[in-house]
């Protein structure tokens, strides 16, 4: 019985394949493997998907990544080199929402995948447990000015980054709704968590 990979690759390399740069071919290769891996995961895609959805071959793709793993760690690498660029890692400010969600819009597979997906791979863990140890630190630092050191503070500071993400992914899921006013309806939520977080005064002090 002939090989079923062969096949693939005897298909796609009949087609005809335009000829581009290195850089430009790991870019679609990239590219490729972003939607691939966010329709279905790290697991249940294999290089035969990522090579037919790039409408390559898996030769071509091992002439750009060793592997897998390699290639999948390449997009979540690009990933969050974008959304740095996009969102900043200093500070939270007013333009940090309005930002997160811009960098969700233009790439909502990759920042799926590094949201929802990769954190749930234990191989690429490391990744984004540094992500949410630098976002912590940020909002800690950002609320400190409004909130009083203790308990809330440090519950209000692991709460928000995590919250804003998942309010940015579940606005992608929903079709992206509104999207002149879906920050401004983010922050509104993020600032009812601030609220929360400060001492509650007792009636009559």
């Amino acid at each position: 019985m002939d090989n079923p990979e062969e096949g693939v690759d005897k298909a796609v390399a009949a087609q005809p394949v335009r000829r581009l740069r290195r850089a430009e071919r790991r870019e679609q290769i990239l590219d490729a493997a972003t939607r691939a891996f966010a329709r279905s995961g790290y697991t249940a895609t294999g290089l035969d998907d990522i090579a037919a959805e790039a409408e390559l071959t898996r030769a071509m793709l091992y002439r750009h990544f060793d592997s897998k793993a390699d290639l999948y760690r390449a997009v979540l690498d690009r990933a969050c080199a974008r959304l740095a660029e996009a969102v900043g890692t200093d500070d939270f400010d007013g333009d940090a929402i309005p930002a997160l969600l811009r960098a969700a819009a233009v790439d909502p597979d990759g920042f799926r995948l590094l949201f929802r997906y990769a954190v749930r791979e234990p191989d690429f863990r490391d990744m984004i447990d540094s992500i949410t140890a630098a976002s912590h630190e940020v909002a800690r630092r950002t609320l400190a000015r409004r909130i009083p050191e203790g308990p809330w503070l440090d519950w209000a500071a692991n709460l928000l980054p995590t919250f804003t993400l998942e309010a940015v992914i579940a606005w992608l899921d929903a079709g992206r709704p509104d999207p002149d006013q879906a920050a401004e309806r983010i922050s509104q939520a993020v600032h009812g968590v601030m609220a929360a977080a400060h001492p509650v005064r007792q009636k009559g002090l």
